[in-house]
């Protein structure tokens, strides 16, 4: 379609601000970003729609426009909703660079436009999918009456003939077409997300082309908008390195070699991806109360909150989790963590993603069965709060909840694959708890066995609270209170001894047990002479009137360095 068509559409309510002789430029596409670098998603000849978030100054309209003009799309639509007037900077930007600049009206959606352009451009081209994008607006509506992915799919298998999947990055079925027959075995599911992984980390572009078991398969990825990740991270989003978003993109599988298409049916097989993005945006914004939850009842644990705040903030949470559960559920704790060679990258938001990822039912599909996990994240760490049904397992002996080994049995070979030469996945699983006094313990417990999976080989790695040392999973329940008089009594001297004179009495006394009291190690650990260590350690006594040769004041050393 020609850009001078929009201008035709009142529904779409654009108003021409600059351009006019560049009207008949063709639109092959569609694009909503507020990146202030999105070259990386556009191909030629899309129109770009934004809502201007990656504008802060005047100063930022230049290399926005530059880089939209430099890949070739056809024109720019700016909403009103954010300024108003559309600002001069950016109608002088794009008239100097000669791109078609549009006002959006600020009653209208970016959703219609989209709606719009995809459904004039698919039918103009080949008319084949013309029936998916007027299914477009099922797919943006919420309820049963929404089709989501499924109704593409299955137009794809009815107008196309073509057999479709929407998997994870972790390897889980999504969506699938009626046309495409049984669900893929999990074993193809698994390898097709691995290479998709493999293949985004090298950066090529897609459609990347697979062979499994003689078939062969091309992998479309599908890549949300980008406005909550710029949102997110403002001011840095010309920066986003791919590994921010690659363990998180959902992949669209096709039985078929795309390398024998023609140009216009991978347009098409791009806008269908555009689609089905529009449903991994939505998942994203119904997560957003279940990471609020999470969020708040994390800070809550790890400010010390009392027992009964923690318990009534548990009680706001259950019935979001859990709707129609009459009893106070169990809660677990997952812990997990993921580190990018380098560590200039943070993990925590990727950790996120993947834990909620991990944490849905490996048999389950769909792209909702993740509605009763909330996830947060702080710096490289992401924290499950998983609710349990109040079972009891005392009738049959068995555990309840889950294991961490059971999690990661389906998701291992995709995800090692994608973290593969860069980085790391660990994670830790607690006990099942059943009040808001047990959510310290299990959150530190989790931890601990986060620990003991980084201490392991292999790029993915888990730990449950039953691998535990048995002093490790103790510590965690012991009351706060007696934890700070404990270390308070053993430790305060050194510290403030050390404050004062530079001492370093702590690290020493952290070293003498860990080299077993061990005269000669431990000086030669800390490159001291033995008699100078001798002195520190005979001062750390005099402090404390505890004796180190002793094995019961060892131990409490010991302990109290572990709970500090």
């Amino acid at each position: 379609m020609r850009l001078r068509a929009l201008l035709d559409t009142e529904a779409l309510g654009l108003r021409l601000l600059g351009g006019e002789d560049e009207l008949d430029r063709t639109v092959r596409g569609v694009m909503t970003t507020d990146l202030r670098d999105p070259s990386r998603y556009l191909t030629g000849g899309e129109l770009v729609l934004t809502g201007l978030a990656w504008r802060h100054d005047a100063s930022d309209t230049e290399p926005f426009v530059r880089i939209l003009a430099s890949a070739g799309v056809a024109a720019l639509a700016a909403g009103e909703a954010e300024l108003g007037d559309i600002p001069d900077d950016i109608v002088e930007a794009c008239a100097r660079h000669r791109l078609p600049l549009f006002a959006v009206n600020e009653r209208v959606a970016f959703a219609t436009i989209t709606e719009h352009v995809v459904r004039q451009v698919s039918g103009e081209r080949a008319g084949d999918l013309a029936a998916v994008v007027d299914r477009h607006r099922r797919l943006m509506t919420s309820g049963p009456a929404g089709g989501g992915p499924d109704v593409v799919l299955d137009l794809l298998g009815s107008d196309l003939d073509l057999r479709a999947w929407v998997l994870s990055p972790a390897g889980r079925p999504i969506a699938g077409s009626s046309a495409a027959g049984p669900a893929l075995p999990t074993e193809v599911c698994a390898r097709l997300a691995g290479e998709h992984l493999a293949a985004a980390r090298t950066g090529r572009r897609g459609p990347h082309r697979v062979q499994v078991d003689g078939v062969t398969y091309s992998l479309f990825p599908i890549r949300s908008s980008g406005r909550a990740s710029a949102s997110a991270s403002a001011g840095t989003a010309a920066s986003r390195d791919v590994r921010e978003t690659i363990l998180s993109d959902w992949l669209l599988a096709v039985e078929a070699d795309a390398g024998d298409w023609p140009e216009e049916r991978l347009d098409l097989l791009q806008g269908v991806t555009q689609l089905i993005a529009v449903e991994r945006d939505r998942r994203d914004a119904a997560r957003t109360v279940r990471r609020r939850l999470a969020q708040e009842v994390l800070e809550l644990v790890q400010t010390g909150a009392a027992p009964a705040e923690i318990a009534a903030r548990l009680r706001v949470a259950a019935p979001v989790l859990l709707p129609g559960l009459g009893a106070a559920p169990h809660w677990q704790v997952v812990v997990a963590r993921v580190e990018w060679d380098g560590g200039e990258i943070e993990g925590g938001p990727v950790a996120q993603s993947l834990l909620e990822e991990i944490l849905v039912d490996p048999l389950s599909a769909g792209p909702e069965p993740s509605d009763r996990i909330a996830v947060a994240h702080t710096g490289d760490e992401a924290i499950a709060l998983v609710p349990l049904p109040a079972v009891s397992s005392e009738h049959d002996g068995s555990e309840t909840g889950l294991l961490a080994d059971s999690l990661l049995e389906s998701v291992h070979a995709p995800l090692s694959a994608g973290l593969d030469g860069d980085g790391r996945l660990t994670l830790g699983v607690s006990a099942s708890v059943h009040s808001a006094e047990g959510l310290r313990g299990a959150l530190e417990e989790a931890r601990h066995a986060r620990r003991v999976a980084a201490a392991r080989p292999g790029r993915v790695c888990a730990a449950g609270h039953q691998e535990l040392a048995s002093h490790v999973l103790l510590l965690p329940f012991v009351p706060d209170d007696v934890r700070r008089a404990f270390t308070a009594r053993l430790l305060d001297p050194l510290r403030d001894y050390d404050r004062r004179h530079r001492a370093e009495l702590i690290p020493t006394l952290e070293a003498f047990l860990d080299c077993d009291g061990s005269w000669t190690r431990c000086a030669a650990r800390l490159h001291l002479h033995v008699n100078t260590l001798r002195y520190r350690v005979g001062r750390i006594e005099q402090l404390t009137s505890r004796d180190l040769s002793r094995l019961e004041d060892k131990l409490d050393f010991f302990l109290a360095l572990r709970m500090s």
